[in-house]
């Protein structure tokens, strides 16, 4: 049985009518339910292309019938479909991405690949991602200094030059958690400049933590990104500098040792 609604004239007809009945007609009008079970049908196959529950598609139309471009197109059915397959589209992108159907609807978020898991590519999980990918290690060579050994190191500089171990290592361990957890130095560095939680705890002055964030991650001003100011103690170990050339740094270990906390003076009655 062919119904009204099937063609364009008679969908706009039921729409307006469902909009003008108040916002129970949906729930009461019969022919508002077989439109509903038409929608779910015709969209279904659609709906499975894209990988969502087969009712998505059905549940798409609701939302677009509802509105006023639908009501008053030329071809009410058109913009129906059109607005079906944008949304079924989204919810596709949502699932790969792992986020939620508004966020992937934006197209900053929607041009990113789906979320894959490593094990799923770990035989070819150099040609996946290059980055990952390392040089054979020559046992007669040198071992590069991993994340660990280059906080360690930095840690028994700033001890070296007068800190108390303690504080290095806490001031340390405080900035490197930031950076892992902000994944870039930039991001660390600007989070850890208003940071005046770890201030506090570490006891330092505004001044003092401002060269020691600059000391550690490095210079952010972008004219200094390429130079040893901008790469920062840390960086610099890790790439293969050595403790020795960083204490031929004058200007270095004068900042280090300045910034270096003094005891209070004990004031007596």
């Amino acid at each position: 049985m062919k119904h009204s609604f099937e063609s364009a004239t008679g969908l706009r007809r039921l729409l307006v009518r469902l909009r003008v009945s108040g916002p129970n007609a949906w729930e009461h009008d019969a022919e508002a339910h077989e439109l509903m079970l038409y929608a779910a049908r015709k969209y279904e196959a659609l709906a499975i292309k894209h990988r969502c529950d087969p009712a998505a598609g059905a549940a798409a139309a609701f939302e677009a019938m509802r509105t006023y471009a639908v009501r008053t197109a030329d071809d009410p059915w058109a913009v129906v479909t059109m607005a079906v397959k944008v949304t079924l589209i989204a919810e596709e992108r949502a699932d790969g991405l792992l986020c939620s159907v508004d966020q992937a609807r934006r197209p900053e978020i929607s041009r990113h690949h789906d979320v894959r898991r490593f094990c799923d590519t770990e035989a070819d999980l150099p040609n996946f991602l290059p980055a990952l990918a390392v040089e054979p290690f020559n046992p007669d060579e040198t071992p590069p200094t991993d994340a660990y050994e280059a906080v360690d190191a930095t840690i028994d500089l700033f001890t070296a030059l007068g800190w108390p171990r303690d504080t290095a290592t806490c001031t340390l361990d405080y900035i490197s958690a930031r950076l892992v957890e902000s994944g870039s130095r930039p991001k660390a560095h600007a989070a850890l400049r208003r940071d005046h939680t770890a201030r506090a705890l570490l006891d330092i002055e505004q001044e003092a933590w401002s060269t020691v964030l600059r000391i550690v991650l490095g210079n952010p001003n972008p004219d200094e990104a390429c130079t040893s100011d901008g790469h920062g103690v840390l960086l610099r170990l890790l790439i293969g500098h050595p403790v020795a050339e960083l204490l031929d740094d004058d200007l270095l270990v004068f900042e280090i040792s300045e910034t270096a906390p003094r005891p209070k003076a004990r004031i007596h009655a």
